[in-house]
Parts: C-alpha cells; sequence; structure tokens
C-alpha cells in the first residue's frame, strides 16, 4: 500500500478533483461529509496508514480506501465509461484522468470513506505501524498469549503486516506459526522484530518497481512463502507446508520452524505426529 499510495501521489500530483461515480452499492461508507463536497480541491498529497491509503485534500479532508484481499486500482486517462465487474467507485480528476477502484471475487468488502478533519473513522483502530519503535517496545516487553501469527494479521495490534508477511516474517526468524509470543525469549523477539523490518523492506522495494495503478489478479507472486505450500524452501530445500483456515492459510518450513514437526490442519487435529 505504500508504494501504490506513492505512485497515485506521483500521477495526481497537483489534480483537482471533479467527481466520482458510485460503481458499487456498498463501497462508500460513510455519508458525512458528502464526496461532492471535494469537488474542485487539489490533491495536496497520498499517504498510507496501515493498509488504507489516504488521499489528502487539505484542512483535514481526506478520501481513505481499503482493498481488502481482492481490490484492484487503476489509473485510466482518459477515464473510461465502463463498468467493470467488481467496480467500487471511479473517482475522476482534472488532467482527463480517472482512479478505478475495483475488486475480484464475491466477497465485497473492499471500500471508501470521506473522513472530515479530526475524524479517522477505520483508521482510529488500528494499531502502531509494523516498524515503528511503539510496537518494538510493545513486542520486547509483551506477555500477550496468542499465537505470533494471529498477533502480526491482528490490525489493531500492529498495521500494515497481514497473512502474506506474516507466513513470509515468521519463515524468515525461524519462528513456529504455532509459537505464542509470551514463550518467546529476548534472543526470538529481536529476530522478529529484524524479520519484520526487513521483510517489509524488501517487500516495499520490490512493489516499488511496479509502475500504474495495481491492476493484476495475482499480487503475491513476489512472497518467499506465502502462498508457495508444496515448493521447496528457499533456505533448506524440504517442502512448505500449509495449515488451512476457513478464511486463510498459513504456510511454514518444518525444518527451519517447527522442529521437524508437521502441524495439521486445523479442521482435522492439532498436530501430526
Amino acid at each position: 500500500m505504500q508504494a501504490l499510495a506513492e505512485r497515485i501521489g506521483a500521477w495526481l500530483e497537483g489534480a483537482t478533483f471533479e467527481g466520482y461515480e458510485p460503481l458499487g452499492f456498498s463501497g462508500l461508507k460513510t455519508f458525512a461529509p458528502p464526496p461532492e463536497g471535494l469537488i474542485g480541491r487539489t490533491l495536496g498529497g497520498v499517504g498510507r496508514r496501515g493498509k488504507y491509503v489516504l488521499m489528502e485534500f487539505g484542512d483535514g479532508v481526506r478520501i481513505a480506501f481499503h482493498l481488502s484481499q481482492a481490490g484492484r486500482v487503476d489509473f485510466e486517462e482518459p477515464p473510461k465509461r465502463t463498468k467493470p465487474k467488481g467496480s467500487v467507485v471511479r473517482w475522476r480528476f482534472s488532467g482527463d484522468r480517472a482512479v478505478l477502484l475495483r475488486e475480484h471475487g464475491t466477497e465485497r468488502k473492499a471500500g471508501w470513506w470521506v473522513l472530515a478533519a479530526g475524524d479517522d473513522g477505520p483508521l482510529e483502530k488500528l494499531g502502531p505501524e509494523a516498524t515503528s519503535e511503539d510496537f518494538a517496545e510493545w513486542l520486547r516487553t509483551s506477555d500477550d498469549g496468542r499465537r505470533v501469527h494471529t498477533i502480526l494479521r491482528d490490525q489493531r495490534a500492529v498495521a500494515g503486516v497481514g497473512r502474506g508477511y506474516a507466513d513470509d516474517v515468521l519463515h524468515r526468524a525461524k519462528i513456529s506459526p504455532y509459537a505464542s509470543l509470551k514463550s518467546l525469549n529476548e534472543a526470538e523477539r529481536e529476530r522478529l522484530l529484524g524479520a519484520i523490518h526487513d521483510v517489509l523492506a524488501e517487500g516495499l522495494e520490490r512493489e516499488r518497481r511496479r509502475s500504474g495503478g495495481l491492476s493484476q489478479n495475482k499480487l503475491g507472486e513476489h512472497f518467499i512463502v506465502h502462498g508457495k505450500a508444496g515448493l521447496p524452501c528457499p533456505e533448506c530445500g524440504e517442502d512448505l507446508k500449509r495449515v488451512s483456515y476457513e478464511s486463510h492459510e498459513v504456510v511454514y518450513c518444518p525444518h527451519c520452524q517447527t522442529g521437524g514437526k508437521v502441524l495439521a490442519d486445523r479442521r482435522l487435529s492439532r498436530f501430526v505426529k
């Protein structure tokens, strides 16, 4: 999302908001201030908080949007008149440009907010950024009993990691996805912090190589282990394994992370011994 925010900011630098087309029934999550109030305002900058992209229009007013798991962003020049499948909204800007927010799949969780000055909306519940000193201090001292993988996916605990990078971070740190935070010693916690910083920095570097919006259907090709169960571990060569849940899966290496134990599908049992 950081790289996407940078590309939107560069492409729309100095542009004026000219209107919008609400293409999805449930896309807009707020009613005040109305989007029409942005017409004629100049885009002052584009930033990010957690997995939300923020388009700033001065005086604290901003559009926030979240892509969920399958959201996509297209740059259109000139703006199109079509309504692609899964379309959420099309924002029109000066210079004959538009940004189309759409979503693959059927979940329809991607959305956008118009936030007044002082209103953080969905950002209010976000935890500290993953690379911040606040999160580092918390991770070093917390006795949270949840699994580390669960914590890294919890945006209220730490903003901006998510499922894919959680797999890669724990693989880099050589920590089991089933390990609880309170069970980790000082050295393991420092290794985890280092992995978070390194994996996110490398991911950002790769994402900055993209051009345009974020249009591709498959966006996870750059992950190290996430989504690659059955393939060889890049460190030891042993096949990567998965634990499947209803809404996601966890990918890990038994040799590098769990002392040779294969974690079973939760729907069957906790461990295969």
